[in-house]
């Protein structure tokens, strides 16, 4: 049976970062969901019909880290068809062998509920803020402003909306460096791998 590992949590916490060194340490297979929703948030049209036809090269497009596909993400991740139909393809991802590490906003109260590990990674809005104004070159002001619009609509969304799930380990990332986030992540891992 696969080791699956569901990373949840608003953005610019962290919760990619954490994915990728996982993903590279133990040798698991790394999505990041959230490309799916700008993916279908980017393509235009009629939004269900765009997740039902996704392809993965849609997913490498180079303005999908963009903050106007973050904002179309969020938009779209509120309608439940869309959500269903992207819901299979994010389930049998995590069903590969060894295992699979997904991050999302509801990986562990959703899509993967029976996960191994269930991480929720959070920091504070204006470190959050700060990190995805370097990562996109962007204001910090503009930043806050757009993350706590998505923040409150991803949280209020009736269909999965944006929360942890009871079992998951909460990580603070605020005042960590992505190397004290990750060790707390492998740490969380190992421990279970060793049950």
């Amino acid at each position: 049976m696969p080791f699956t590992i569901a990373i949840d949590g608003p953005a610019a916490s962290g919760k990619g970062t954490i994915a990728r060194a996982l993903a590279a340490r133990f040798g698991f297979h790394h999505l990041d969901t959230g490309l799916l929703y700008r993916a279908v948030g980017m393509l235009g049209g009629d939004p269900v019909a765009a997740a039902h036809g996704l392809a993965a090269d849609d997913l490498t497009r180079p303005d999908l880290r963009s903050a106007e596909a973050g904002m179309a993400a969020s938009r779209i991740a509120a309608i439940p068809e869309v959500r269903a139909a992207l819901a299979a393809f994010q389930r049998r991802f995590a069903d590969q062998e060894p295992g699979a590490i997904l991050d999302g906003r509801d990986i562990g109260t959703v899509i993967c509920p029976d996960a191994a590990v269930k991480l929720y990674v959070v920091a504070d809005d204006e470190t959050r803020a700060a990190r995805r104004a370097a990562e996109l070159g962007e204001d910090p002001a503009l930043m806050l402003e757009q993350l706590r619009e998505r923040d409150a609509r991803d949280r209020a969304r009736a269909s999965a909306p944006l929360r942890p799930a009871p079992d998951a380990v909460v990580l603070d990332t605020t005042a960590m460096s992505i190397a004290q986030a990750v060790a707390a992540a492998v740490a969380h891992v190992e421990a279970r791998l060793a049950r």
